[in-house]
């Protein structure tokens, strides 16, 4: 049996709350067993589309599940995409409660600050090298709003690919950056070394991320927007965090992030 549109509503509706309440849900799987991932994404902009409605707004874009080890700790096999609104930007050094979320894990990225729109298909590295102003370290605060993080494709899809708050670090100019698919990205929490990571485990380059995202939301009649951030993916899997940790990413040549939960 198909999944209906009211069920999608539904489905929808259980998220938002869950945002507001902190209370996470059943997986939307169990509740709605025949989901797709298309129908996913639908829920997945019909929350985004409530927000921008409450006066939010779209900031830029992240894309998910881009590493081996992440496809690995969520049993999924391919990437998926979300959105990030300005209630979601922390400065770097922020101090966040950690009750704003509902189970937050946090991971190493790089983002991407774009000079010239991209519209997909056939975005290639070289139109994401060519359309970047500036890159930036980056720490994900990535959290589910379903229980225990028992999630499918379709579940953290619909979820907003499980998107919590970004981290970001001071801009590159993009022509002094390194070569990223030669950077390492190190995760501390506590002052301990938790992960370590190197640039091509983001889909062999980081630039290939973003043009599978621009690639993949104009199916959806989306461009990425100059002036607009991508969060290209993490270099290894998601640590927990709780209150009282700090947290710390740095990628080599391009600098350090920090973040501190309450």
């Amino acid at each position: 049996m198909t999944v209906q549109s009211a069920q999608l509503t539904d489905a929808a509706q259980l998220l938002y709350d869950a945002q507001r309440t902190r209370v996470p849900i059943e997986p939307l799987t169990q509740t709605y067993p025949n989901m797709t991932v298309a129908q996913a994404y639908s829920v997945q902009r019909s929350n985004m589309a409530c927000y921008l409605a409450e006066g939010r707004v779209l900031r830029g874009h992240k894309i998910g599940i881009t590493s081996a080890p992440m496809q690995e700790l969520l049993g999924v096999d391919e990437p998926d995409f979300g959105y990030v609104l300005d209630s979601m930007v922390l400065p770097d050094g922020a101090a966040v409660p950690v009750t704003a979320f509902c189970a937050p894990r946090v991971e190493p990225e790089v983002a991407f600050l774009m000079r010239e729109p991209l519209r997909g298909p056939n975005v290639t590295i070289g139109d994401v090298l060519a359309a970047t102003e500036a890159v930036a370290p980056a720490l994900e605060i990535v959290d589910s709003r379903i229980a225990d993080w028992r999630i499918t494709l379709a579940d953290t899809v619909a979820d907003n690919a499980s998107s919590g708050a970004v981290v970001l670090g001071g801009w590159v100019p993009f022509g002094r950056a390194p070569a990223l698919p030669e950077t390492t990205a190190t995760l501390v929490v506590n002052d301990v070394t938790v992960a370590k990571g190197a640039g091509t485990a983001v889909m062999g380059h980081p630039a290939a991320a973003v043009a599978w995202l621009a690639n993949a939301v104009a199916k959806y009649g989306t461009t990425i927007e100059a002036g607009e951030f991508v969060m290209s993916g993490s270099y290894t899997t998601a640590m927990f965090v709780a209150a009282g940790d700090r947290a710390s990413a740095t990628v080599g040549g391009l600098g350090s992030v920090s973040v501190s939960f309450e």
